[in-house]
Parts: C-alpha cells; sequence; structure tokens
C-alpha cells in the first residue's frame, strides 16, 4: 500500500487549501451526508490521507476535518478507503438497465460509471426492422415494451429507467455498418462511407462517446483499415474516442495492434486497445513485445492507452467458433449454413482448428443458453457436452446453435496468469470488466456468466494490488477512476475533489475480494461497504438500497 499520512501532518503540509478544504469547528454550514474518519485516495495525491468528506446534493464540497459540521446522514469509515467511483470503461451492458435499473453485479463492485456500446455493438442505429426485432425481443424476454432507433431516443429510454448508476456509450461500428451497408461481407460504396460518417457524427452528437469496433465479429470484420481510418476521422473531429477490439487477438495480434495504431496516426483519434491480451499458449511469448509497441507508440505521442480484465478467460458468443464469411448476414442466413452440407465441410474445418488452437474442447464452457432442455450444458466443457450426448464436438456446436438460433455464451480459458500481472502493471493499461449489468435473481440471473460480471474490480483490489502485490492500492485505483475519466474526457468525475460529482466508493482494504467463481458467479463480492452515486447512498453496508441517481453522461456534456 502507499505511504499514508496521518490528520495533523495533512493539514500541517497546508494540503488542505490546495483541495478547497473547509477545515475544523470552523464549518458551522451542515451537510447532506458526511463520510468521517476514511482513508482518502483522492485520485491526484501521491498518498493515502486521512480526512472527512462533505456532500451536498450531487456534489463533493468538502474535504478535510469536518469534526465540527453537522450532516443529515453520516458514514463512519474508520480504517477503510474513501476513494472516486470506479468506472468501468468496457462493458456491454444496455438492455440490462432497461430489464432492472438497479445495476445489482456493478454497483456492488462500486462501479459507479457504465462504460459500454463496446466491441463493435449498440443498440443503435437501428433501422426499423431491426427496431421491431429488438423491441418484440425485449418483450418476449423482459415484458418491456419500449422501442428506439437513434442513440437520442435509446439514452432518453435509460434516463426514463431511473438507473442506479451513471451510463455513457459508444457507437458500435458493427451497428453502424448495417444500419448503412447491411450485414454481409461488401464494402461500402463511396455515397454509403459518406452516409456512415454522417450517421456517426449524429450519434455522438446525440451523446456517444465515439467509436468502437468488433473486427473479429461480422459484420464489422468486413470492413477495411481504410474505412476505419476515414471513420475515426470523424471520431477524432468531434474529440472522441475510439475503442477497438481488434482483429485478432493470437496468432496475429501484433499485426493488429499495428492496425489500431496506424488507424490512430492516419486519423489523430484517441485510441482504446479493448481487453488486451494473446490467447492460446502458442501466442503467450508475445505479450513483451505487444505492450512495448503500445509503450513506445505514447512514448512517441500517439494517444493510445488499453484495458484489461483480471481474469484469464475469455467470454464470447459461441459462433465465433464459426469462420467469418459463414456469420453473414442475418440469423437465419447463418443457421441455414449450419445446415447446408456444401457448407458444413469446409465449417467443420475451421471450427475443429479453432477447438486445436484454444487447447482441447475441455477448455471451451457453456456459459448462457436459451431453451430450457440445454440448461444442463451451462458450466460444462464442450468436451463434457459431448461426453453427455455422444456426439463429435463439432457436431454438438452445430446442433446447439441451430436449436438455440445462435444464442450461445461460451468461455474459453485461453491466456497465461504472469502476462495478465504485467498487462495489468502497464501504466497505459486501465481496469474494464468487458461484462455486464446482471442480478442473480430474474431473468438477469439465468446461466453462468463470467465471474467478470460480478468481480472484476474487487478482485483488482484484493488479489493484485492487496495480496500479490501487482501495483499499489493507489495504483489500482487510479486506473479505475481517474485514467479512465481523463480519457473520455468525463466531466467532474473520476477523482475525489471539491465540486466534483459525488460518486464515492468505501471499502475495506483488508477484506475486499470478489466471490464470483466460474461455477457460480451470481456472487457479490466482500468489502465493498458504501457506494455513493451522485450524492445519494446506493450501497449501505454492503447492501442496495434501492436509489436511482444515476444518470446518462454525453459526450460533451
Amino acid at each position: 500500500m502507499a505511504k499514508k499520512i496521518n490528520r495533523r501532518e495533512f493539514i500541517k503540509a497546508g494540503t488542505l487549501a490546495g483541495l478547497g478544504v473547509i477545515a475544523g469547528c470552523s464549518i458551522r454550514n451542515r451537510f447532506d451526508l458526511i463520510i468521517r474518519n476514511g482513508l482518502v485516495i483522492d485520485g491526484s495525491s501521491p498518498a493515502i490521507y486521512p480526512a472527512d468528506v462533505g456532500i451536498r446534493r450531487d456534489k463533493i464540497v468538502a474535504i478535510g476535518d469536518l469534526s465540527g459540521a453537522g450532516a443529515d446522514h453520516l458514514i463512519d469509515a474508520a480504517n477503510q478507503i474513501v476513494c472516486p467511483g470506479f468506472i468501468d470503461i468496457h462493458t456491454h451492458t444496455d438492455t440490462e438497465l432497461l430489464a432492472n435499473p438497479r445495476g445489482e453485479s456493478k454497483i456492488h463492485q462500486g462501479v459507479t460509471s457504465e462504460i459500454s456500446g463496446n466491441c463493435g455493438s449498440s443498440p443503435f442505429p437501428l433501422n426499423e426492422d431491426d427496431s421491431r426485432a429488438l423491441h418484440e425481443r425485449l418483450k418476449e424476454r423482459y415484458g418491456i415494451s419500449i422501442k428506439w432507433q437513434t442513440a437520442a431516443e435509446f439514452l432518453t429510454a435509460i434516463e426514463m429507467a431511473q438507473p442506479a448508476l451513471n451510463y455513457a456509450t459508444f457507437t458500435g461500428h458493427g451497428d453502424l455498418r448495417a444500419f448503412v451497408v447491411g450485414k454481409n461481407d461488401v464494402q461500402p460504396t463511396p455515397a454509403q462511407l459518406e452516409e456512415m460518417k454522417r450517421v456517426l457524427a449524429a450519434t455522438m452528437a446525440e451523446g456517444s462517446l465515439g467509436l468502437s469496433t468488433g473486427l473479429e465479429y461480422a459484420p464489422g470484420s468486413y470492413a477495411k483499415t481504410a474505412e476505419l481510418i476515414e471513420l475515426c476521422k470523424v471520431v477524432a473531429a468531434n474529440d472522441g474516442v475510439y475503442a477497438t477490439h481488434m482483429r485478432n487477438e493470437d496468432d496475429t495480434v501484433e499485426e493488429a495492434i499495428e492496425e489500431a495504431l496506424e488507424i490512430s496516426r492516419q486519423s489523430g483519434v484517441t485510441l482504446e486497445i479493448s481487453h488486451l491480451k494473446a490467447c492460446n499458449q502458442s501466442n503467450w511469448h508475445k505479450v513483451d513485445h505487444m505492450l512495448a509497441m503500445i509503450e513506445n507508440a505514447h512514448a512517441q505521442g500517439l494517444p493510445v492507452h488499453a484495458d484489461r480484465y483480471p481474469y484469464n478467460a475469455w467470454g464470447t458468443g459461441l459462433s465465433s467458433f464459426l469462420p467469418l464469411w459463414s456469420r453473414q448476414g442475418e440469423t437465419d442466413d447463418i443457421l441455414e449454413r449450419l445446415r447446408n452440407k456444401d457448407d458444413l465441410k469446409k465449417i467443420k474445418s475451421y471450427t475443429e482448428s479453432r477447438g486445436r488452437r484454444i487447447g482441447g474442447w475441455e477448455r471451451v464452457v457453456i456459459s448462457n443458453c436459451h431453451n430450457e432442455e440445454n440448461i444442463i450444458y451451462e458450466g460444462k466443457s464442450i468436451r463434457e457436452c459431448t461426453e453427455m450426448t455422444g456426439k463429435e464436438p463439432f457436431e454438438f456446436i452445430r446442433d446447439l446453435l441451430i436449436d438455440e438460433s445462435n444464442r450461445v455464451s461460451v468461455i474459453g480459458f485461453a491466456m497465461d496468469e504472469s502476462n495478465l500481472k504485467k498487462v495489468l502493471a502497464s501504466p497505459l493499461v486501465m481496469i474494464g470488466s468487458d461484462g455486464s449489468a446482471v442480478a442473480p435473481y430474474g431473468k438477469l440471473g439465468e446461466g453462468k456468466p463470467h465471474p467478470r460480471f460480478y468481480g472484476t474490480f474487487p478482485r483488482v483490489l484484493g488479489k493484485y494490488a492487496r495480496d500479490e502485490k501487482v501495483f499499489d492500492l493507489i495504483t489500482a485505483v487510479k486506473k479505475m477512476t481517474t485514467m479512465p475519466a481523463d480519457k473520455l474526457n468525463l466531466k467532474q468525475r473520476g477523482y475525489l475533489q471539491k465540486n466534483y460529482f459525488a460518486d464515492i466508493v468505501v471499502f475495506n482494504p483488508g477484506t475486499v475480494i470478489d466471490n464470483a467463481t466460474f461455477s457460480d458467479p451470481h456472487q457479490y463480492p466482500t468489502g465493498i461497504e458504501y457506494v455513493i452515486v451522485n450524492g445519494e447512498i446506493s450501497i449501505n453496508k454492503g447492501e442496495h438500497i434501492g436509489a436511482s441517481r444515476g444518470k446518462v453522461i454525453r459526450h460533451h456534456c
């Protein structure tokens, strides 16, 4: 843990005035909330220092010795860390907040701001047909009847749901491309490219933070580098961010990093590389060079950073084990190829090669199915499923995808622990869960999601900062707060300072830890004692008390 200084030393050093603090018994004004006796990590000081925090309405108004002040509500944070609320820079939360605005799995971790629309996927822009299809799915699955097409309409729907945490989103390139070009492997005409640029600029004017890509997924994968450079010029012109799930994260990961860096160089856009990793044992040796590529580019002035979750397994759709050409078009098109004997031989060859590359089908686990008869496969590896069914791996995968209409989630154990620590330790890497806001009950409690949905931030604080000392506690908090706030230009968030929004976490540094596991993921962490969002207590002594003070954070607002 970083150096601590006591209250007397802190006041004597004169730091209080620099922080805009009102000290001692001279305080006569009453606060809505005071957090007393905590150990503060404010995001800018190199030390952990003892101080009280005073809040009025949704803002921090005082930091220091507030022992002479009164408040409507008091939190005793003795021996606990008080820090800015965590900003999850890489999430996939969207319609989940419409189904359950409490944001359970995230706010219990101390996350106060969700940054979504990643990996090329956002619930906008939508044409009329896709909007209708999504509306029908939401009504069937969650019983909610909300319809939208644009970014503005979607963000308004989130606001009306009154979520427990703040929400911001990128524009997904895959959905942008589908909206203008379609879902097949074709290149945009000059007119279509101009239309994509126009629509992207419109989504940013409506609040999007920038553009995300999922270059391993259809239809985003069909884009060439030149298309991405042109789109990123629009993002740069609007002071946004380009977040990329790169074209490859295993055999050609270094080439993928170079493409991402070149897009930033050519467009001038600030770059965020999503969930940085080298998958499959044959590629583990590449991590040192990957980090050097990014750090050298940053040292040369390129605005590049990355994020990572603290686990050695990825999570995605089972359809990622199909070749890209077979994932074109609508769901029915994909399923028809899986039924077509002429296509099956080529698909099977690719799928089996992917199984070999990851190290065997025992490394791929089914995490979520929708049909009741297939829930027995959740939590089991594909190898185990083949033993249950008597089918060969490809036969099982094919049949399950058809039966589930291509809605199967999997977890793949493909990364190395020592590499994970190297990536987390990089000064350019932030913490992002790559998960969604779910809950241990209701529709959002189904399946066995990746434990990162529930455990990312406490796991970094407990396992990697406190126990394994990959970095100190101040550095860990910085990677979750100030770094993403600065990267995304989130105004008055990410720091514990006067006149900033009162997004605050109080946690026990000795006990904080994740409890979610791959076999039993729906478990809240230990040690996150209080979470405050825009001045209101949401987590009180580890319990969600139903507050709904989250705000939609729009670009430039």
